[in-house]
């Protein structure tokens, strides 16, 4: 376990299972802070689990949760090759049972936490992990919000009447090409005739990953439409605090 300078954050990696799969996660929390805490499962993009998304974990333990970067892949892997990447998503989420038990495997072990609250637990998820988070959310998975950055809407299994739990909220980039408008519109219909509370918001402008201060290189590697958007960056962030605060009082 390693502490973060100047902060009181703690960082540690973990070695967890789902069926005969080990994955690797990180989880970060800030162990002055007295009783137990909110915590927050990160579902990473689909290049892997890597320091962005760790960031963003020690980030939400400044924020006070206790935050879990979780491994949808297996031993932590990531890449930068988008053909390796779309090899990766399809052997993680081919099976939906195979991607629920990876999901639900760190969710125990959030959980389980000593600082955390298990009675107060969140999912927010980036690109390929917005996505997992929303059809957790369909699945009807014991959270109090879910919250997706950039993630595609579509789904083979759309939310049914009274099965989400969830409290959602999407943050969307206006003028992301890979969620076409028609996509937005099918998704918004889906929660509405579920009856999901959720809220929808679009950043003008905004592309694919927009809250990656990697992805506009990334993009020109791969020849993907990514791009970083800062203003859209911090408003997501902030709205995303805004959503904390509401579901978990």
């Amino acid at each position: 376990m390693t502490t973060k300078a100047e902060s009181n954050v703690c960082g540690e990696e973990v070695l967890y299972e789902a069926g005969n799969t080990t994955l690797k996660g990180y989880i970060a929390w800030d162990a002055s802070k007295p009783g137990l805490q909110p915590g927050v499962l990160i579902v990473h993009e689909w290049w892997g689990h890597n320091d962005y998304v760790r960031h963003r974990a020690d980030m939400l333990a400044e924020l006070g949760y206790v935050a879990f970067a979780l491994d949808m892949f297996g031993n932590g892997k990531n890449t930068t090759r988008s053909a390796e990447a779309q090899a990766f998503v399809q052997e993680a989420v081919g099976n939906p049972e195979v991607a629920k038990a990876r999901f639900l495997a760190a969710y125990e072990l959030l959980k389980g936490h000593e600082a955390s609250d298990p009675e107060r637990i969140a999912a927010i998820g980036y690109c390929f992990g917005g996505a997992v988070v929303l059809q957790m959310a369909r699945f009807g998975a014991d959270l109090a919000g879910v919250a997706s950055f950039h993630g595609t809407l579509s789904t083979s299994s759309p939310a049914q009447p009274g099965a989400v739990t969830a409290k959602v909220l999407v943050l969307n980039g206006a003028d992301d090409p890979l969620v076409p408008r028609d996509q937005v519109a099918a998704f918004k219909r889906e929660m509405e005739a579920a009856g999901v509370v959720y809220t929808f918001i679009d950043y003008p402008g905004a592309k694919h990953a927009f809250t990656n201060p990697a992805a506009t290189e990334r993009g020109r590697e791969s020849g993907l439409p990514l791009a970083y958007d800062r203003e859209a960056d911090q408003q997501s962030w902030a709205e995303l605090q805004r959503f904390f605060a509401q579901i978990f009082g």
